[in-house]
């Protein structure tokens, strides 16, 4: 897949995995995050590596991250955004948003799956909504999966 990068005032988009700072990353999803509180480096080198991965950066600092599991045919699912807080309330994540909904290998497909308790409103701007039918969904989830 054709990296993709996109710049604005200072900020760049890149879906090139090289340029992503893997330590900056695994510092934010590992210490500040609560979906992803005490992930092991190796458990996130494996999920960028199988991942559509979009870096977010203010010249060459990576300020925000995303990234895309998907079949690229009929479903995907978006997980791990997040823009550092110093760099909040400038548009960013919504060009993140925009960027990620409208890579060409993610065009088309039936279903968009997210999981989140923050910034509901950012997501609902590009359709995502809560569960019609809650009862037809199942999990199977080990919250303290990252706990020694």
């Amino acid at each position: 897949m054709e990296n993709i990068e996109k710049h604005r005032n200072g900020y760049t988009i890149s879906t090139d995995k090289s340029k992503l700072d893997i330590i900056s990353i695994h510092n934010f999803l590992a210490n500040e995050a609560d979906w992803s509180n005490g992930i092991p480096m190796s458990t996130l080198k494996t999920s960028i590596e199988n991942s559509l991965n979009f870096g977010l950066y203010h010249e060459a600092r990576q300020i925000g991250f995303a990234r895309v599991i998907s079949d690229y045919s009929t479903i995907a699912y978006l997980g791990d955004v997040f823009v550092l807080n110093e760099y909040r309330g400038q548009g960013l994540s919504k060009w993140l948003m925009n960027e990620i909904m409208n890579h060409p290998n993610l065009q088309g497909l039936r279903r968009w799956i997210l999981l989140t308790n923050t910034a509901e409103w950012l997501y609902k701007k590009f359709g995502f909504k809560e569960l019609p039918h809650p009862e037809f969904y199942m999990e199977k989830h080990n919250p303290n999966v990252y706990k020694s």
